[in-house]
């Protein structure tokens, strides 16, 4: 399944600045499809909804996309539950992608209503950009003869049943890794454990 996302220009060097003009979003879309080389996007997410745009505009532009079989399911990104349910008013939202990790839940509200309804939770940043580490982590990472990396993602995945974690690689060892620890079983002490970092 192939997932991109639009909505945000770059104007600079770690520059992010939202647009969600309609005619933006169309041509974000269009490029992706390009790019991609495929004529529908199976996942197409909004980046941010725009607070200069209505944001009422930007979901019909892109309930529009799927109308025409340019997208086939719908996600929204860094959104509060009350975005999750305005937008849903207008279109059906399948995913919801929040910076969210063992050490950073400010989004928890937002994967237990994703739970709820059902939707996949898909943190981004799932590591702390290479971050993530705490003692507890360690203590955990020995007893499983594991990474810190690949406990941060099974805690994940033990978290939530909505999870759904893409972390990122730029390796095929890395790549290994990351999936390996989709098969560590944490015990109810590491979740204890690791569980309290968030405090």
């Amino acid at each position: 399944m192939i997932a991109t996302k639009g909505g945000l220009e770059r104007p600079g060097p770690d520059q992010w600045v939202e647009n969600g003009r309609p005619e933006f979003l169309r041509q974000n879309l269009v490029d992706s499809l390009k790019r991609l080389r495929v004529e529908r996007i199976d996942l197409w997410q909004l980046h941010r909804i725009d607070p200069k745009v209505p944001e009422q505009e930007q979901f019909e532009a892109v309930r529009e996309f799927q109308r025409e079989g340019l997208i086939r399911h719908v996600g929204v990104s860094e959104v509060t539950v009350s975005d999750i349910e305005r937008a849903r008013k207008v279109l059906p939202i399948v995913s919801v992608q929040n910076l969210y990790n063992v050490t950073d839940r400010k989004w928890e509200e937002e994967v237990e209503y994703c739970e709820r309804e059902g939707l996949a939770f898909i943190p981004w940043y799932p590591l702390s950009a290479g971050a993530v580490d705490h003692p507890a982590l360690q203590a955990v990472a020995a007893r499983h003869g594991a990474t810190v990396f690949q406990i941060a993602l099974a805690w994940l995945l033990e978290h939530s049943p909505a999870m759904l974690v893409i972390p990122g690689t730029s390796s095929v060892e890395h790549l290994e890794e990351n999936v390996t620890a989709a098969e560590i079983r944490l015990t109810k002490k590491d979740m204890k454990e690791l569980d309290g970092l968030s405090a």
